[in-house]
């Protein structure tokens, strides 16, 4: 799946990182805060890329919901700002730390979980498979795009949210 350019499998392949970066962010043994960091970057890029390149397309299809891709931009707000509290947190592993790191975890889940079940299922269901890789390409163009600015950086997480 990994050379894949279905923007449904790219945008799963994404989520299934962020978990494995959660389990690394939640671990004493690793490296807390550069899985901080990639996962800052690649939430700020993935969010940035479906909003700028998927969401609008998929808004155009009947049989998919609006107000479901509406409230999934609404809930990357909710994510971005989740980032930012953990991000502005001085000490890595700080009880602090670990209670904005869950509130981050249970924004971002809940985000993923229901974007699974609904936007990426109707995709899916009612997007062609040629539509769906065009998609892939750009989403993935877009997002790579993004990391190389350093979409993660604290200071660009902070214009994100205070925008």
């Amino acid at each position: 799946m990994a050379d894949t350019q279905d923007v449904v499998e790219l945008i799963l392949q994404d989520h299934r990182r962020m978990e494995d970066l959660f389990r690394l962010m939640r671990s004493v043994e690793a490296d807390r805060s550069a899985a901080l960091d990639e996962f800052a970057g690649l939430l700020i890029a993935h969010a940035a890329a479906e909003e700028a390149e998927v969401y609008p397309v998929l808004k155009r299809y009947e049989r998919i919901d609006d107000e479901e891709v509406e409230h999934g931009e609404h809930e990357h707000d909710e994510g971005n700002k989740a980032l930012l509290d953990l991000l502005e947190v001085e000490e890595v592993g700080s009880e602090e730390w670990d209670s904005k790191l869950e509130d981050l975890v249970a924004a971002i889940t809940h985000h993923t979980d229901e974007e699974e079940r609904t936007i990426l299922n109707s995709a899916r269901e009612n997007v062609a498979m040629g539509r769906r890789e065009e998609l892939g390409r750009a989403f993935r163009e877009e997002r790579e795009r993004r990391l190389k600015d350093d979409c993660g950086s604290l200071r660009n997480v902070r214009g994100i949210v205070r925008s």
